[in-house]
C-alpha cells in the first residue's frame, strides 16, 4: 500500500501543477492584480489615476452596473468625461472580467433551520 500511496503522490503533484491551466485561470498584474487581457492597461491608467486597482478586482456587475458607476464618478467625485472608444475598451474589459459573479453567495438557509424570531411581528400585536 505505501508503494501506491508514493507513486501517486508525483502524478498528485503534476495533475495539481496544471489546475490554473486547466481552469482558465488569467495572468494578472502582480502591481494591480488586474486581469492581464485586452484592455487592462487603458483600466489601470485611468482607474487607478484614483483610486487603488482593487476597487475594481473586489467588485463585480454587468456593463450597466460598470457603466454606472463611471457616471456616478464623472457626476460626484470630479471624474474626466473619456473618448467613446476609450470608455468602450474600460466597460469591455470590466463587463468581461469583474462581470456579475455567479454562486458567490450562499443559498439561503431553509425556514426549518432558521432560529425563532425573539422580536415582536406585526402579527404577534393583534
Amino acid at each position: 500500500m505505501k508503494r501506491l500511496h508514493v507513486l501517486a503522490m508525483p502524478t498528485l503533484g503534476a495533475a495539481l501543477l496544471c489546475l490554473p491551466l486547466v481552469a482558465g485561470a488569467q495572468e494578472t498584474d502582480p502591481d494591480t492584480g488586474l486581469v492581464k487581457a485586452e484592455g487592462w492597461d487603458t483600466v489601470r491608467s485611468n482607474c487607478t489615476a484614483c483610486h487603488s486597482a482593487k476597487l475594481v478586482t473586489q467588485n463585480s456587475g454587468t456593463r450597466n452596473h460598470w457603466e454606472n458607476l463611471i457616471r456616478w464618478m464623472q457626476d460626484t467625485q470630479g471624474l474626466w468625461e473619456f473618448q467613446a472608444e476609450t470608455e468602450e475598451t474600460l466597460l469591455d474589459y470590466l463587463a468581461e472580467y469583474y462581470g456579475p459573479k455567479e454562486d458567490t453567495r450562499r443559498p439561503a438557509l431553509p425556514r426549518t433551520l432558521m432560529p425563532d424570531n425573539p422580536y415582536p411581528t406585526v402579527a404577534d400585536s393583534g
